[in-house]
Order: C-alpha cells, then structure tokens, then sequence
C-alpha cells in the first residue's frame, strides 16, 4: 500500500487453459487487498490484459509483469519472501514478525502463491512459509487472508486513483457509477 514498503505477489507457475481463471484472480485479489503489483510467471498474458483492464477502469496504481523465470524473480528479490503454502507456519503465529519486518524494518515483501506442485527450493529460499490453515484451500484464499492480516484491514478502506468507474455499496442489487459522479 502506499507509503509503506513494497508488496508483490508472485505467481509461481501458469497452465493456459487450466489456470486462466485463478491465475486471474490471484492477480485482482492482489491488486484488491493492497499488494503494490503482481508477477505472473508463464504465458499468462491473458490473465496480465484483464488485470490490467480492471486497474483501467477502477483506479490504481497497481502493475502486473509476466516472467518466464519465477525462480529468478525469488533470486534476485531485495526483501524478504512469504511462501503462502497449507504445510507453512500458522499465519497467527507469524504474523506479526511479518508485519514488523514489512513495516518497521522497511523491507519489501514477495508473496509467493503456487499453481502446481510447488519445489522445494521455493521453500528455502522463504523467510517465511506461511499457512492459512492447514487444510486444503485455493492460493486465492491463502492469498487474501494473507494480505487482510498483513495490512490489518486499512486495505480495505484504500483511496483508489485514476479510476474510470466506482462501484457503490448497498445492502442489494449492483450499481456502478462513473468515478466522476461518486
């Protein structure tokens, strides 16, 4: 989120056709609940256009890369590296390391999120590999909670800049407004 250290999330790996939906959500779920921009690792430009086309129309700044080497990304990342995984640490029970390294220490963070079976050099080369729960669940969910716990909800309360549309809450139905008349 703004003024605070970097948040990236990292896309391990992207099958076309199998993982187009997830591989998409995890980038609108990243770009939602405050990470700065995601890497999306294979051929996941279609995933890359849609997340670009909603951070067109409902406001930013967010980014979104591809990479063909995601292995190289966690190399070379210049902060500490989250590995969101069921067999990790409880996320309860590390939170608040997490936090205190991101925000106080100032180092940025690389959330790593999985598609298929994950190497287990992915998870050495975490400072942290951090479980939702340990039970079977999507990296979308690990990956929200995750982020909801790590900015202690002020994510959600996010001014968005450059946005086209806004969407307004009500108790039913659906309304979405040019930003200009919010």
């Amino acid at each position: 989120m703004q003024g605070e250290p970097e948040v990236a999330v990292l896309r391990l790996g992207h099958r076309p056709g199998r993982d187009e939906r997830m591989t998409t959500h995890v980038g609108l779920t990243a770009r939602a609940l405050g990470a700065d921009r995601a890497i999306l690792g294979g051929d996941a430009s279609k995933s890359q256009g849609t997340v670009e086309d909603i951070t067109d129309r409902f406001g930013g700044p967010f980014e979104v890369e591809l990479t063909e080497s995601p292995k190289a990304v966690i190399r070379n990342w210049d902060g500490r590296i989250v590995h969101l995984t069921m067999y990790g640490e409880r996320v309860q029970d590390v939170e608040d390391e997490i936090r205190e390294s991101h925000a106080e220490a100032g180092n940025p963070i690389l959330a790593v999120v999985g598609s298929q079976k994950v190497s287990f050099d992915v998870y050495e080369a975490a400072d942290w590999n951090v479980g939702v729960t340990n039970q079977p669940h999507s990296e979308v969910a690990g990956l929200a909670v995750f982020l909801d716990r790590l900015f202690e909800g002020r994510e959600l309360d996010r001014e968005w800049e450059d946005a086209d549309q806004t969407v307004v809450p009500k108790a039913t139905g659906k309304k979405v407004v040019p930003a200009d008349e919010e």
